[in-house]
């Protein structure tokens, strides 16, 4: 069987000795976070900058080299920093996408990417690339990044303070919902395996159903909550996931709770991210009715609110005796 992009959603795992790569790492918002991502134990080995040259070789401490390319290409470097497993791109929007088809051709497994406004045509660009191999794994853009709480590996802009280890794996459209349902799980002592910033795009590198795909799989995972909005398909695509499960008695059952946000959006206004937008009539038009609809029959249990998720989720887990 040809190997294909799907093939790669196994790379959303990570372990706490995960050699991570900065793109952009030299950026006040990028020091900012890749110091906080240091601080609880994100094993960042090096970055890449257009300020790295003979006389700027180091930052927070780390070795840094104009590219991926260069660094690469160089042996010393590659016994330096041994094998990357992973890229956090802090590259600003117009050039994201390079860094993060250099990232790709260096097939470097896990490619987290936060810049929001990458341009369409770019965005068309990284998913032709991304669905040409089955070496890399894109999360983003237009995401609040990565969170394996329990590995304490964090990649992104994600609040480190509101993630505590557990067993709930998150997924999200919207950064700052992602927050909440990380604090609401945080506050009843659940914690989180995964938080996944699917990210606000029209082509986001991990859609919802691949988040979902990796949860079910995932052995520290017990509980899965799942924040949609409107506009796109990906909620119907997870409710779909789900549909051609229902019959594999063998698979163990995880509680899964959703919200979808902005159900009294107007047709034809975006709601906060570039995808997030809907227009009545269209074949898969993103209607958040329609999108409730799918996950109420596919057995996703929907909360009234991003905080009330991680109630919802307890309860389950209480009534399959994991909690």
């Amino acid at each position: 069987m040809v190997a294909t992009y799907r093939d790669t959603i196994p790379n959303l795992a990570t372990t706490s000795d995960a050699r991570i790569l900065v793109q952009g790492f030299t950026g006040k918002a990028s020091t900012f976070h890749s110091q906080l991502s240091i601080d609880v134990g994100t094993n960042v080995v090096g970055g890449t900058s257009p300020k790295a040259g003979k006389d700027n070789k180091k930052h927070l401490g780390q070795p840094i080299f104009k590219t991926v390319r260069e660094l690469r290409a160089s042996s010393k470097a590659k016994r330096q920093l041994g094998k990357i497993d992973a890229a956090s791109v802090f590259v600003p929007p117009a050039l994201a996408a390079d860094a993060v088809l250099e990232a790709i051709e260096e097939e470097i497994p896990l490619i987290v990417a936060v810049a929001e406004g990458i341009p369409i045509r770019d965005q068309m660009r990284i998913h032709a690339a991304l669905h040409s191999q089955s070496k890399s794994r894109y999360l983003g853009a237009n995401s609040p990044g990565y969170t394996n709480a329990i590995a304490g590996v964090r990649m992104g802009i994600a609040p480190a303070a509101a993630a505590q280890k557990g067993r709930v794996g998150i997924a999200a459209r919207s950064g700052t919902l992602s927050y909440e349902a990380t604090g609401a799980t945080s506050d009843l002592g659940l914690g989180q395996s995964y938080v996944l910033g699917v990210g606000g795009d029209y082509y986001p590198g991990t859609r919802m159903d691949e988040a979902l795909e990796f949860f079910l799989n995932d052995p520290q995972t017990d509980g899965i909550i799942l924040i949609g909005e409107v506009g796109g398909s990906m909620e119907e695509e997870a409710a779909e996931l789900l549909s051609t499960l229902s019959n594999d008695s063998a698979r163990t059952p995880k509680p899964i709770v959703g919200f979808i946000a902005g159900t009294n959006i107007p047709p034809g206004r975006a709601y906060g991210h570039s995808g997030a937008i809907w227009r009545e009539g269209e074949i898969a038009g993103g209607d958040p009715r329609e999108k409730i609809k799918h996950w109420e029959r596919a057995g996703i249990m929907l909360a009234p609110s991003v905080a009330d998720t991680a109630e919802v989720v307890l309860e389950q887990l209480k009534a399959i005796g994991k909690a």
